[in-house]
């Protein structure tokens, strides 16, 4: 009897091998928006919240570039601000803090292709580059990135592999054999 309780005990206890205690599954990592990710000008922090300096970072992309979600989230706003399309998606992802506001990148000058409330995933493709003018000297996207009323650095939402990761390559395939004639 006490064999049999101890039994029935163990196979009710969660233990590392049973899904019950499986553990959940991580966030997607974040992705670049635009591929392949040339920075053409870098994250310059402000000072004060209204000094000089660039709050986000531009990556080369002529218009008609696609443009894919970072990471997941839920796109809040798609339309038009002083002229240029402008995409912001509040991330699922938890905020860096407890209590911090939710993280929200933005992108500009966008054609938008998903609209408010939609669910989109890391990678997926929410924009084209648009023919307007942007504010780079050369074609960019502005990739920011905020939690509230701070704004961060976007490329820290990219994991290390992300960051160096060498552009894929195409190499010969010598030994395979060619097909018959």
């Amino acid at each position: 009897m006490r064999t049999a309780l101890l039994l029935t005990l163990t196979l009710l206890t969660p233990s590392p091998l049973t899904p019950s205690a499986a553990p959940t599954p991580a966030t997607p990592p974040a992705v670049w928006p635009v591929t392949p990710a040339s920075v053409v000008r870098a994250w310059d922090p402000p000072a004060s919240p209204y000094g000089p300096g660039h709050r986000g970072i531009d990556l080369a992309a002529p218009p008609g570039t696609p443009v894919r979600a970072a990471a997941a989230g839920r796109v809040l706003y798609a339309g038009q601000v002083a002229g240029r399309g402008v995409l912001s998606i509040t991330l699922t992802s938890p905020p860096t803090k407890p209590g911090a506001p939710p993280l929200r990148i933005t992108y500009e000058p966008v054609d938008a292709l998903v609209t408010r409330g939609t669910e989109v995933e890391a990678g997926e493709l929410v924009a084209r580059r648009s023919l307007s003018a942007s504010h780079c000297a050369t074609e960019c996207l502005h990739w920011g990135l905020r939690s509230g009323d701070t704004y961060l650095n976007p490329v820290s939402l990219l994991s290390h592999s992300e960051l160096t990761r060498p552009p894929p390559r195409l190499l010969p395939t010598l030994s395979v054999p060619l097909p018959k004639q």
